[in-house]
């Protein structure tokens, strides 16, 4: 009988923790948070724990808690860098860990993400990807000024209407990823020559437009940047119901889900395949990480008590749209075992506090999961692509050989 496949694990970097108060903690750096060290010594510690990968968070408009206006708080952090050039800030700091910045598909144009991406991949060696994200922020499409959606009430975010608003932006997302993908493959892999003798730099016979009509966009391309060296960077999505897990199944190489318990696990990996198979990629791997937000001690009540610590700081309970785990690394490997008979290949963590709960991720639980044998001991692969077991996939405007004509008999 052949061993189960080591899960993957990913981290979620965003600000000084996902808990609103966790800049307030002793061990924060809040004074840092728009410096590159910061980020990048939180992307070594992520490479020293042999994480996949990190993602990024970011948006156009600065955090508020709520959804349609800018709060006036001033207890909790506000501002963020860029995501696309924190990673590659990054990216030199490192040499085996993937990064993963989110981009906003609503608000900026696919022919400048496919350069930056595959820049980053250049930059990082074959360890990029991106997370694609959609705005339904009235105030964030209000910065760009080029378009304005409405308001939308949670009470009415299961009404025909607002569905189908969802919809298009997830319409526009896939589209968005579908150009991306094919500016990338514009030039094929052997397109640069730098030939000095024959002054040839490039044959352009390996430059091609995509011509890309859609709903969306129309874009002829070809990209200005060469072909990643990962051919397709990897592609990520989070989604929390059934119009974005289409997005998944359509689209992304790893979606993020967030189920909050096993059973919910298995029926929300079953709708993404179903999914895949009727978007004609029942073949291909698409990994389903869950998404749970972490506070790790060296005991359960010391997590709750930092969790309770940080709630009366802030004000509120914190809550999420993802489950909240305060534990013990050792009971927190017990459950990324046990829902991972849901059908999940793998966790993308939400450190609650930054640094405390990704050393703790990196620290203690990695050694934990190798000890029951569920994680890996070193690194494989030099790609983000290698860790996660996806093929470096064939260039789709590339010439295909003729096959080779039968032997004579």
């Amino acid at each position: 009988m052949s061993p189960d496949p080591l899960l993957h694990l990913a981290v979620a970097l965003d600000g000084a923790g996902w808990h609103p108060a966790a800049w307030r903690e002793p061990d924060a750096r809040p004074e840092e948070l728009f410096r590159g060290r910061y980020w990048a010594d939180l992307v070594a510690e992520a490479e020293d724990g042999l994480l996949d990968f990190v993602t990024i968070e970011d948006s156009f408009g600065v955090q508020s808690t709520d959804f349609n206006e800018v709060d006036d708080r001033v207890d909790q952090v506000r501002g963020r860098l860029d995501a696309v050039l924190t990673a590659a800030r990054a990216a030199p700091a490192t040499t085996h860990v993937g990064i993963v910045p989110t981009v906003v598909a609503s608000h900026t144009e696919p022919f400048h993400l496919s350069k930056a991406i595959a820049t980053l991949d250049y930059a990082a060696a074959g360890r990029a990807g991106l997370r694609v994200q959609i705005s339904a922020k009235p105030y964030e499409y209000a910065l760009i000024g080029r378009r304005t959606t409405e308001p939308v009430r949670l009470a009415d975010i299961n009404t025909a209407e607002v569905q189908a608003r969802i919809a298009d932006h997830f319409s526009e997302a896939a589209d968005y990823v579908e150009v991306v993908r094919r500016l990338w493959d514009s030039w094929e892999d052997d397109a640069e020559i730098r030939d000095a003798a024959t002054g040839r730099f490039i044959d352009r016979e390996k430059l091609h437009h995509i011509d890309f009509e859609g709903d969306w966009f129309d874009v002829r391309g070809p990209s200005i940047t060469p072909r990643p060296p990962q051919g397709q960077p990897v592609v990520t999505a989070l989604g929390h119901s059934s119009i974005p897990y289409q997005l998944i199944a359509r689209a992304a190489d790893v979606g993020f889900v967030t189920p909050h318990d096993r059973a919910g696990a298995a029926a929300i990996v079953a709708e993404i395949r179903r999914e895949q198979e009727f978007a004609g990629r029942a073949s291909d791997t698409v990994h389903v990480f869950g998404d749970l937000v972490v506070f790790l001690d060296e005991s359960t009540q010391a997590a709750q008590e930092r969790r309770a610590r940080l709630d009366e700081a802030a004000g509120e309970p914190y809550t999420s749209d993802a489950y909240i785990f305060a534990g013990t690394p050792s009971e927190l490997a017990d459950l990324l075992a046990d829902w991972r008979h849901a059908g999940l290949t793998g966790y993308r963590l939400r450190p609650a506090a930054l640094p405390h709960d990704l050393t703790r991720i990196t620290r203690a639980l990695v050694p934990e999961l190798q000890a029951r044998g569920l994680f890996r001991t070193e690194y494989q692969a030099s790609t983000l692509r290698g860790h996660l077991g996806l093929p470096r996939p064939a260039n789709r405007y590339a010439a295909v050989a003729p096959a080779a004509a039968p032997a004579a008999v």
